[in-house]
């Protein structure tokens, strides 16, 4: 029979209190809520009366909802800032890899944006793209170029989100890339030039390769955050914008939960989402594995 020691024991007593912080923190903030909202999916609940369960019916109305389609629509438009920020992030991370003067400040200065409270960034661009006195409207004057009310404009409310979104994550990604090229051996360089290989082929033989595993993390990270927008379009169009253009999922959702407490109805899209988020995910994770490769 095998015994253990003293000092053994009273290690794995120590080591089971420091995993029960956040064991018990997962299970009583994240594992609770869930399963409350999955059972509340399927009933009607105002969030303070009883719990009336209806079965199918929310998910039902959920299918059949156009601001539910079209907040859906508006979210997988305004993901489009994702292969935007991909490439100037990765376009910004190979200028300062090359060793140019005052790169660490250049860093600290892309950087700012991502420490920054969303709330107040999303105050600073709801200022900027003012239609009357905004600094983008200003600095468009100069070339004899009237802006428009950009939030106040269906054609153009989405893609000055999408600008705010990209200026904000740019910074994230740029170090991710930057790390990950300072990671590529030279060697690799060095060979390829011995080979009579110029500066683009190596960019697409070596550096993207190498980089492939960050870009994937990029995608992943990237769309399950844009999937889940809300502070910004809360705090610059709190209304949803005109005619609906700007609410995202995650807006109608709280919209529908706290504006006109439809917890029941708001649980049920939540799930959808959830799910959307769930495949996409795993669609990634399918492509990255057949597109993978071994260094040897």
């Amino acid at each position: 029979m095998k015994t253990t020691s003293k000092l053994y024991r009273t290690e794995q007593r120590y080591a089971y209190l420091f995993i029960a912080a956040p064991v018990i923190g997962f299970l009583i903030f994240a594992m609770v809520p869930l399963i409350y909202s999955i059972y509340g999916a399927f009933t009607n609940w105002d969030g303070l009366g009883s719990m009336d369960f209806i079965g199918l019916e929310n998910f039902i109305n959920v299918f059949k909802d156009e601001y539910f389609y079209k907040s859906m629509f508006n979210t997988i438009y305004m993901m489009l800032g994702i292969p935007i920020g991909i490439v100037l992030a990765l376009l910004l991370a190979l200028a300062l890899n090359r060793g140019i003067p005052g790169t660490n400040t250049f860093r600290v200065l892309y950087y700012i944006p991502v420490i920054s409270s969303i709330a107040a960034i999303s105050i600073l661009w709801q200022w900027a793209y003012n239609g009357d006195y905004g600094l983008v409207n200003q600095f468009l004057a100069i070339f004899g170029v009237e802006g428009p009310n950009w939030l106040q404009n269906t054609s153009t409310v989405k893609p000055a989100l999408i600008i705010m979104a990209v200026w904000k994550g740019l910074g994230y990604t740029m170090l991710l890339y930057l790390a990950a090229l300072q990671s590529v051996p030279k060697s690799f360089y060095e060979a390829a030039k011995l080979d009579g290989a110029n500066a683009f082929k190596s960019f697409w033989h070596i550096t993207l390769p190498m980089v492939k595993p960050v870009t994937f993390f990029i995608i992943v990270t990237n769309i399950i955050g844009g999937a889940q927008i809300f502070t910004e379009i809360n705090v610059m169009t709190p209304t949803g914008g005109p005619e609906f253009s700007s609410a995202s999922v995650v807006f109608y959702i709280w919209q529908k939960a706290f504006g006109n407490f439809q917890l029941g109805y708001a649980s049920a899209m939540a799930l959808v989402l959830g799910l959307f988020i769930f495949i996409i995910t795993l669609i990634q994770f399918k492509i990255n594995e057949k597109n993978s490769f071994e260094l040897d």
